[in-house]
């Protein structure tokens, strides 16, 4: 099977399953589930989202499929996570190895998607990828990634 073709039945299950969800926690937790089962290079899916309150400001690990990290707590100064949050900005790692901003969860991962989630123009947290693959995130993966972003942020603010 092609890869955009199951990239579209993914986005497509995401899509009818924000539908379903009842809460943004729930959506997050499927989203995770799909994300790692159906896309064989994503070995890690993750939800970090901001800290309320939390001076200086923090990510925190929510809704996760994959190994257990040390890292359930990054502050927005430290690593690709943190950067993706400071920045509003998609970041793509093809080799993470070659990025200093990198914090190591697994010696097996080799690169990293970190996609920031928006509610009402404001980042509240993110989408968080890795892959036992180099350059496992072409353009395809990054649209899906992003649709599965921004899909939260409209849960979130629809919850509001």
């Amino acid at each position: 099977m092609p890869t955009t073709t199951r990239i579209e039945e993914v986005r497509n299950e995401i899509t009818a399953l924000a539908q379903v969800a009842p809460t943004a926690k729930d959506l997050m937790q499927g989203i995770c589930r799909a994300l790692h089962e159906r896309m064989l290079k994503y070995n890690w899916v993750g939800f970090y989202m901001l800290e309320a309150g939390a001076q200086p400001p923090v990510l925190v690990l929510q809704a996760f499929v994959g190994a257990m990290t040390p890292h359930t707590r990054i502050p927005l100064n430290q690593g690709i996570c943190g950067a993706a949050a400071s920045s509003g900005k998609t970041i793509v790692v093809d080799d993470v190895s070659k990025d200093p901003r990198y914090l190591a969860c697994s010696l097996e991962t080799k690169s990293e998607i970190v996609v920031p989630i928006f509610v009402k123009d404001q980042v509240v947290g993110e989408l968080d990828i890795d892959s036992h693959f180099a350059a496992a995130f072409g353009i395809e993966d990054q649209k899906l990634v992003q649709h599965c972003a921004e899909i939260v942020g409209k849960k979130m603010e629809k919850s509001l």
